[in-house]
């Protein structure tokens, strides 16, 4: 029942902050969200890499159809949950920082955003998942929609557009995979949508081959890879920054575990055959959103660009098909939250107190901010890959995964540590070191809330660099199954 309550523990607090307002609800809010994360961490002890239905629940859901609510936690899974819980506190202390309109309702979507997080995560059923994976799109698009920029209509409808038809690619795939399932394909009594049902079809190489395309779709503009990215740099750049972090935080990495649970067992030889193309894709999105990135002369947006590159290495990674390359990925979707969700409220606090994101209208900051400077400093050099922190481990290890599969798309890959050292470091130099500015002067330091964001962050940045098998023996015994599967 632990798996149970994880879901649905964020929605009776989102439902009881309808009776508070102002301080009350950001307390409320708050403590739901603590608590949130300290039955996550419990788990997490808890499981320690079991894959063996951990924390199982399953029950008849529509059962005339053969649809079950099962959701468990294995791993991989386990990780994903503990970073969502980890980040929404962290998020909801970076907007108490904002002066939002109906703030309790702002604070009530999150939670709500993160059930639905928490769903995709668990979620063992291939029409649960596709409900959870809706249910997230909903309360960001609101978040976005409401208290967004001045162009966050347009932005958020067009981010929406991408989303729900990725989805729908993604569900007419499982309903194919769902009428293969039954007496003829697996001896069982009626059709079902169980995640262990369609692991173990026999569909021809045909039918993998464009049913990879129909779920990848879904995964791959969540992520996003190239071409299918173009939503993301505007929706993040006009987005408020709590729906900043929670898209690049948490809701990118439903791509990344979708492709890991939902696309590589299932369709297999499909893989294999376009693995070729989706590296090459991987590797394009690498190079081409790390040059964007560093001809960006707004933070914001410059971090979006960071993000779309970082997470093409992920992917090529991942579909490196090695064990290497796809621990790599989960420890660093571990590492990606921490380090974008630190850049982008560092981003959020210069802004807040400049007025303006334009690199060229800053300068000197560091005089008077010597605690910002220290933790954006940390954070960033997580994202840039320096050793011993959390952005290390995980890029090395993805690129030890495509370097294993071809040298030579290892080596392009491997441009993804000069290029974010050049567009990250720049940045940092001329934002906070460079010739003093009309606010250097008078910029305050962080305070003791916003202290309590970013130390967490940089916390979890060291540990991760230094203590990478905290998680990785917790993913290991996961990953090898799927792997597995993929090879049998």
């Amino acid at each position: 029942m632990l798996t149970v309550f994880l879901l649905l523990w964020p929605v009776a607090a989102a439902l009881l902050l309808h009776f508070f307002k102002g301080g009350a609800a950001r307390v409320v809010a708050l403590g739901a969200a603590l608590v949130e994360l300290a039955v996550a961490a419990f788990a997490a002890i808890v499981s320690r890499g079991n894959v063996s239905g951990q924390f199982d629940v399953n029950y008849q859901w529509v059962a005339s159809a053969g649809i079950n609510f099962h959701v468990g936690m294995d791993g991989l899974s386990v990780l994903l949950v503990l970073l969502t819980a980890f980040l929404v506190p962290i998020i909801l202390l970076a907007a108490f920082r904002r002066e939002y309109e109906n703030p309790s309702t702002l604070y009530a979507l999150v939670l709500f955003m993160q059930t639905g997080l928490v769903g995709v995560f668990v979620s063992l059923d291939a029409f649960l998942f596709y409900f959870f994976w809706e249910v997230a799109l909903i309360p960001i698009y609101f978040i976005a929609g409401v208290w967004g920029g001045e162009r966050r209509v347009q932005v958020t409808f067009k981010f929406f557009l991408y989303t729900i038809i990725g989805s729908l690619f993604m569900l007419a795939g499982f309903v194919y995979l769902y009428f293969q399932t039954g007496p003829a394909a697996s001896g069982l009594a009626q059709h079902t949508s169980d995640l262990s049902a369609f692991y173990n079809l026999n569909l021809s190489s045909s039918e993998q081959s464009w049913l990879f395309w129909l779920i990848f779709a879904a995964f791959a503009v969540k992520m996003p890879i190239f071409p299918f990215h173009t939503w993301q740099p505007d929706t993040y750049t006009e987005s408020p920054t709590v729906a900043t972090m929670l898209l690049s935080g948490i809701m990118l990495k439903m791509g990344v575990y979708g492709v890991m649970r939902w696309l590589l067992p299932v369709v297999p030889y499909g893989v294999s055959q376009w693995q070729p193309l989706v590296l090459i894709l991987s590797i394009i999105g690498i190079v081409y959103g790390a040059i964007i990135a560093i001809r960006q002369h707004d933070i914001k947006r410059l971090i979006a660009y960071s993000s779309f590159s970082h997470v093409g290495l992920m992917a090529a990674g991942m579909f490196s098909l090695t064990q290497i390359g796809l621990q790599g990925a989960v420890i660093q979707m571990l590492a990606h939250g921490v380090n974008v969700v630190g850049l982008f409220f560092a981003a959020d606090v210069i802004e807040r107190r400049t007025g303006t994101r334009n690199i060229a209208d800053l300068g000197g900051l560091t005089r008077r901010t010597p605690l910002l400077t220290v933790t954006f400093l940390v954070v960033l050099l997580g994202s840039a890959a320096l050793p011993l922190t959390s952005g290390f481990v995980g890029e090395f290890l993805l690129l030890a995964g495509v370097y294993e599969y071809n040298a030579w798309m290892g080596a392009v890959a491997g441009l993804t540590v000069i290029f974010a050292a050049v567009y990250l470091l720049r940045m940092f130099q001329r934002v906070m070191l460079g010739p003093d500015s009309s606010f250097s002067a008078t910029i305050t330091d962080l305070t003791g809330a916003e202290l309590a964001v970013m130390v967490p962050l940089v916390v979890l940045v060291f540990w991760i660099g230094l203590f990478p098998n905290t998680f990785l023996h917790i993913s290991e015994p996961a990953v090898m199954q799927l792997l597995n599967i993929v090879k049998r």
